[in-house]
């Protein structure tokens, strides 16, 4: 396996791994809603009225809490799976955050001044580049090489922010590249 194709592999296995990880925790969302919505327009609980406040109090709660109990423990699984994901971003940053001079006058010279991101129906920015950033963001363990170097105009650079980038716009920037540089490979992520 080639450099490309591993880093493609690892791109497409950290992506879908990050989308399938917000579909589980929006669907879990769903279900503790649900799961709270039901308890509480059940019949069951307009009969417990009568005796204390307290007796109230137990019935309602400690029946809430076997009714959340699963959704509640099942974000709570989410949310480690998450931070442990997190905790190897920041372990795997690059040292050096900024583009140094070369890299920088290098990326632009084979952008040709252009911005390289998407603008419209998968079509390359007309606008002018105006920044020089990580196509794999820094924040997420994307290196700090010419590899990785994009050319920006602000509008995309804002609009693509520190995402993840899809393994369909890595294969669409790829192919544009090839138009005007020649085989040149898009991203690169930081070593353990």
């Amino acid at each position: 396996m080639t450099v490309g194709q591993s880093f493609r592999f690892e791109l497409r296995r950290i992506y879908w791994t990050r989308q399938c990880l917000r579909m589980l925790f929006a669907l879990s969302a769903a279900w503790l809603f649900g799961a709270v919505y039901l308890f509480f327009t059940s019949p069951r609980i307009g009969e417990i009225g009568a005796g204390t406040i307290g007796a109230f109090i137990r019935e309602v709660f400690g029946g809430l809490w076997v009714a959340i109990g699963a959704p509640a423990a099942f974000i709570v699984m989410l949310l480690v799976a998450a931070f442990v994901l997190r905790r190897g971003d920041l372990r795997r940053r690059d040292p050096q955050r900024r583009f140094t001079r070369y890299q920088r006058r290098e990326g632009m010279t084979r952008a040709k001044g252009r911005c390289e991101l998407e603008s419209r129906y998968g079509k390359r920015c007309t606008q002018a580049a105006e920044h020089g950033d990580h196509f794999y963001p820094w924040s997420k363990g994307g290196a700090t090489s010419l590899r990785n170097f994009v050319a920006a105009c602000s509008q995309c650079n804002r609009r693509k922010g520190a995402r993840i980038p899809s393994p369909g716009l890595l294969r669409r920037l790829e192919r544009r590249r090839a138009s005007y540089v020649g085989a040149v490979l898009v991203g690169e992520r930081r070593g353990r």
